[in-house]
């Protein structure tokens, strides 16, 4: 059988049995078998436990993400604009050009150390007990066996509330051998299943082996639960996700033999850094939450690609183990179109519609968002008052440093289902851009990439510095849509035509009429300039489909065209909540806020494109315009140096250099900035003819400047090869016209260069 590789950049793993063997998504083209975020008509049945709590408890509470100040209002509008525009029903048509996704552990971003695998035995407890305070009923939820006055609270009885029976004390000895071939070692933890021991498996070389339990034996959903965790993992293998070898029943309870994962719970890693940091909160650095993240996601997608949902993703359930990552305690998965089965899950993880609609593709991509927060944020109160909100913008300065951060994780938790990323392909994607960012703003060192979305930055030397809509990325096609093969063939294509072609071939219905028909169309209509038809056809795709976010995409563009600049930037923020870890909607956005009359916003945005991707030659323009703009001279004059060489940019670069240093020169009556202006423009890489021209200004203004007394000969400086006096700008000036004079084409433009060349020679004695 031939070896097919997966092909996705980053990842070289095979395709077996339709999907890839290392990053767990299928093969480029036709999306493989895809999930059903349908929610159950009724609630189903909660199953509790003292580390999963009941939903009816889940989902009270705050809902929705706390807006503050401009941006956080701004952002909270595109993840809120669903439900306005749609009255809360689910969405009908979803564009998703994204396919991307990282297998490596920090994506080859970030170095995440190894953490060392250590004798299993030593992860067994000296003394298991369930703590008072997470003893918990396993049929209501009630507090059991407390401690009331001087009566010691008990590990075994019944249920004050509902008369149910508990028991909290482990239900196998050490030494005891279960199934004839595990010997119980002692007890790792207690989860939300029960007790979870350690044992060697006789049979195969004495393995370390994990035995895990039902958290009840009169708790019938636990039983399910249970069962069902062993026929999943016994019919899906993934690297990221833990092996199950056995089932195994001791005195008629059932266990799950599993392999055992040494390493460190992310959970433990938080704990271990708190305990190293005096007891005080010390998250993990966004970079390594980030590069956590995007190492275990495949094992989600892999999940999701067969039809079944996590439910319960969380610090708890990551373990890193040596230089993997492992998904763990599966005990809460459950088939994407099962609406009976039990729900567990986590306060301050969970989704808060579950408890109402049961689980999704969306809610579990939530649970994945919430834990990017409790990984990265001093949250506290991510039980309580945040269990589903996030701080205020202003009160976490982890936001005003990572603002697309801040973006992903409220996009990432809205309160509508609808609002939120719907495929970890689309969540990887995003998370990957945010620390693109996260990286090359904390090193210094730009991390480009190519985009799934937008094409390349489309500077040209025509735009110059000057600020141009034309200069955006343009949005990349969406290759799935059924009308691309017919769309494809309109590429470079005039638009009056482009319009001919689309209209017959929808009313002969050789195509379908699909958002990327449309907006086609609504680009044709905007290149004619006739915005107000490119807005018909704009309202009509997100009125098929309020999610639709190139939209607001197209939107911005027409605002921005029109010279509406402070709506624009209101359309564009709207993009870049939708897909904060693209570049192309901040350098949008800058546009905009510059056109607005706000440099210092506009100079923020550009120079975070530019920190990460320095080729965006639009962004260096930006940027230096606005520093220009609030007086930092000499900072714009550096960011257009950046420029290489190379660069087709570079001779406006320094073109635009030249122009400010003589325009400073004649403020300040600095020969100084003169003699830098001349040696930009001997520098640039334009024609003879257009750097002569730029001489001759410059000369001539210098010239003007020493004949009124306001700028002072100098000497030892250089302007052009001649000494910075007036015989020497003289002489300079002169074999510049005489020059000009020489390449003209013009015989009367070439008569009046030389008379003007005589007029300015230095006089001489002969």
């Amino acid at each position: 059988m031939s070896v097919v590789a997966c092909g996705r950049p980053g990842c070289g793993g095979n395709i077996v049995d339709g999907y890839c063997d290392t990053c767990g998504l299928a093969p480029a083209g036709p999306a493989g078998p895809a999930a059903a975020s349908t929610p159950a008509a009724a609630p189903p049945p909660v199953a509790t436990g003292n580390t999963t709590t009941p939903l009816a408890t889940v989902a009270s509470g705050p809902t929705g993400s706390v807006a503050s100040a401009r941006v956080s209002a701004r952002a909270t509008s595109s993840v809120s604009r669903g439900s306005q525009a749609a009255g809360g029903s689910r969405r009908t048509v979803r564009s998703d050009t994204s396919r991307h996704a990282a297998a490596r552990l920090g994506a080859g971003l970030v170095a995440i150390p190894p953490v060392p695998v250590e004798d299993a035995r030593k992860a067994v407890m000296a003394n298991p007990q369930v703590a008072e305070e997470k003893r918990f009923c396993w049929k209501c939820a009630a507090a059991v066996g407390r401690t009331k006055g001087d009566r010691v609270g008990r590990t075994q009885g019944f249920c004050p509330n509902c008369g149910a029976a508990f028991n909290f004390d482990p239900q196998l000895t050490v030494g005891l051998r279960v199934g004839g071939q595990y010997e119980v070692l002692g007890c790792l933890a207690h989860g939300g299943f029960g007790w979870i021991y350690l044992a060697a498996d006789r049979n195969v070389s004495d393995r370390p082996v994990v035995l895990k339990g039902v958290l009840n034996q009169g708790d019938a959903d636990a039983v399910d639960a249970a069962i069902a965790e062993k026929r999943f993992l016994a019919e899906l293998e993934h690297g990221n996700i833990v092996e199950i070898y056995n089932f195994v029943e001791n005195e008629g309870a059932g266990y799950i033999v599993m392999e055992f994962v040494g390493g460190k719970s992310l959970k433990q890693v938080l704990k271990e850094r708190m305990a190293a940091n005096g007891g005080r909160a010390a998250p993990l650095p966004v970079d390594i939450a980030i590069g956590y993240l995007l190492g275990i996601l495949p094992a989600l997608g892999f999940l999701h690609r067969r039809g079944y949902l996590y439910c319960d993703f969380k610090p708890d359930n990551v373990m890193h183990s040596g230089e993997d990552l492992k998904l763990i305690d599966l005990g809460g998965v459950r088939r994407t179109e099962d609406h009976d089965a039990a729900i567990y899950g986590t306060v301050g993880f969970q989704a808060p519609e579950i408890a109402t609609d049961g689980p999704t593709v969306s809610s579990d991509l939530y649970t994945v968002v919430r834990t990017l927060a409790v990984l990265t944020l001093d949250l506290p109160g991510y039980q309580r008052e945040f269990s589903h909100s996030l701080p205020e913008l202003a009160a976490e300065p982890l936001f005003a440093r990572y603002e697309s951060l801040y973006r992903l994780l409220l996009k990432g938790t809205a309160t509508n289902p609808d609002d939120r990323f719907q495929s970890v392909e689309e969540l990887s994607d995003q998370l990957i851009g945010v620390l693109r960012e996260v990286v090359a703003t904390d090193s210094g060192q730009p991390r480009p990439a190519v985009s799934t979305r937008f094409t390349a930055d489309r500077w040209h030397p025509s735009s110059g510095a000057r600020l141009s809509g034309s200069d955006l990325p343009d949005l990349k096609p969406n290759s799935e849509d059924p009308a691309q093969p017919f769309l494809a063939e309109l590429v470079g294509v005039a638009p009056t035509r482009a319009l001919q072609e689309i209209e017959a071939e929808l009313a002969g219905r050789r195509v379908a009429d699909t958002p990327e028909v449309r907006l086609r169309q609504a680009q044709a209509h905007f290149e004619l300039a006739a915005h107000d038809v490119a807005r018909r056809v704009l309202a009509e795709v997100r009125a098929a489909d309020p999610w639709e976010w190139r939209v607001s995409w197209f939107e911005g563009l027409l605002l921005l065209a029109e010279g509406n600049g402070a709506a624009a930037v209101t359309e564009f923020d709207r993009v870049r909540t939708d897909v904060p870890g693209e570049p192309a909607p901040k350098l949008a956005a800058a546009m905009a806020a510059e056109l607005s009359g706000d440099p210092v916003e506009a100079a923020a945005l550009y120079r975070l494109v530019v920190t990460v991707d320095p080729g965006f030659v639009t962004a260096v323009f930006g940027l230096a315009r606005c520093q220009a703009a609030t007086g930092e001279l000499d900072e714009a004059i550096s960011s257009l140096a950046a420029i290489p060489e190379s660069s087709a940019a570079r001779a406006a670069a320094l073109e635009q250099t030249a122009a400010w240093l003589l325009h400073r020169s004649a403020a300040r009556n600095d020969l100084a900035d003169a003699a830098g202006a001349a040696s930009a423009v001997e520098q640039a890489a334009v024609d003879a003819r257009r750097r002569g021209e730029l001489a001759v200004e410059l000369l001539e203004q210098v010239l003007a400047g020493m004949y009124s007394g306001v700028l002072r000969p100098e000497p030892s400086l250089q302007l052009f090869g001649q000494a910075a006096t007036e015989v020497g700008v003289r002489r300079a000036l002169e074999q510049t016209l005489r020059e000009l004079a020489r390449s003209g084409s013009d015989r009367a433009e070439r008569v009046r260069l030389v008379d003007r060349a005589n007029q300015v020679r230095p006089r001489t004695l002969w």
